[in-house]
């Protein structure tokens, strides 16, 4: 492996530790936390608000600052999204997401967080995103094949 190779799989070690360790002291890791959130006509509770509004002020702060660079440390360029449309599979997706966060009070990260936590439940919620996740690619790939 190079050197870069080395440097980048450090620093994505690096920065999924301390998203998971974020994650855990905001207390996302804790499904009834983020359950209670979503619950507007019950026992909401507003505190992950806090959480949501530190994310977006980080990340803008963030993107300004990468993008300021002209490219990454070990890459030639950033790697965005190309899509940009609002179709349906984005909403469709978008739906299933959420109905899938309002059921188990996980979402990808968290769960993957929660099973460095020991957090049982969690142990069925990421076998279940994977799976999604290969259905979807599984469609996406039957899809693109019938168009050729």
């Amino acid at each position: 492996m190079s050197g870069k190779a080395t440097l980048r799989n450090l620093a994505a070690l690096v920065s999924g530790l301390v998203f998971g360790l974020g994650l855990s002291l905001a207390q996302m890791t804790n499904p009834d936390k983020v359950l209670n959130f979503l619950d507007l006509a019950g026992h909401w509770d507003p505190s992950l608000l806090l959480v949501l509004g530190g994310a977006v002020v980080l990340s803008t702060l963030g993107y300004f600052l990468t993008f300021k660079r002209g490219a990454p440390l070990w890459d030639s360029l950033f790697h965005m999204p190309q899509a940009l449309a609002i179709d349906k599979p984005l909403l469709i997706g978008s739906a299933l997401f959420g109905i899938g966060w309002g059921i188990s009070g996980y979402c990808p990260g968290p769960a993957i967080a929660s099973i460095g936590l020991g957090n049982p439940e969690a142990l069925w919620v990421v076998p279940s995103i994977i799976a999604g996740a290969a259905l979807q690619r599984w469609s996406h790939d039957r899809q693109t094949a019938d168009i050729d």
